[in-house]
């Protein structure tokens, strides 16, 4: 999915898109690799979060309960 569409699916400008994912890049929640003139970003599930009061949960926890499985 491109930021573009992240940005329309979730209401907000591209710009804020942009800081939003380069934020979490710094924080070490995404990875992201160069493939030609695009990125792919990689979730990191195991850092943990950045707020004091949830800093003992990693984001694949906080992953595992927002997810719903696919039911096919």
């Amino acid at each position: 999915m491109r930021l573009r569409e992240v940005a329309e699916d979730v209401g907000i400008t591209e710009r804020a898109v942009q800081r939003i994912v380069r934020e979490l890049e710094l924080a070490g929640v995404l990875k992201r690799a160069r493939l030609g003139r695009r990125n792919r970003y990689e979730i990191v599930s195991t850092a943990h979060l950045r707020h004091a009061l949830e800093d003992h949960c990693t984001v694949g926890q906080l992953l595992n309960v927002l997810v719903v499985p696919n039911s096919a």
